[in-house]
């Protein structure tokens, strides 16, 4: 068994964030897999969005996750990766999964950016509408789920490293 954490919630949750903090305090390797989709494909969310869709996206946020073996890391994944239950599967199986909870207005104050961020969503999708849709999904895979509001990133690292020990 292996010990990695993995970070599921919206975008705008401080997924990315929180698992450097995360990462350092706990003496382990980070990945992120929108970097990591962004790496191997040569090319930003958005324009894989652009050209080819969400759905496109989201098929290759979930091979790029299921082609994870790694032991002991902070995996920080992109905010879409509960729609591939195969991913979510793989990870269940090797991580710790944590939601990072973070309210619909929280994450609308984070993301002003919301229709060029590369956010794998259907084109006429509103934030609302996303934020209702996953809300059930993270919580339905997660282990243990923490709610940001109000906190700050370092605290937030370390009441999961508490939370899981």
């Amino acid at each position: 068994m292996n010990n990695n954490i993995t970070l599921i919630g919206m975008p705008g949750a401080g997924k990315s964030t929180v698992g450097i903090i995360l990462a350092k305090l706990s003496a382990k390797g980070f990945i992120d897999t929108d970097i990591l989709i962004q790496i191997n494909h040569q090319e930003s969310l958005q324009s894989i969005i652009d050209t080819r869709g969400h759905l496109h996206l989201r098929d290759i946020e979930e091979q790029e996750i299921c082609k994870l073996n790694v032991d002991n890391h902070v995996i920080a994944t992109g905010g879409s990766a509960v729609y591939g239950a195969r991913a979510m599967e793989h990870l269940q199986k090797g991580s710790t999964l944590v939601y990072l909870e973070a309210s619909l207005e929280e994450i609308r104050r984070r993301i002003p950016n919301f229709d060029t961020r590369g956010i794998a969503r259907r084109p006429d999708q509103s934030l609302d509408a996303l934020f209702q849709e996953r809300t059930d999904l993270y919580r339905q895979y997660a282990h243990v789920t923490i709610d940001t509001e109000g906190k700050q990133l370092d605290s937030i690292a370390e009441e999961i490293i508490t939370k899981i020990s």
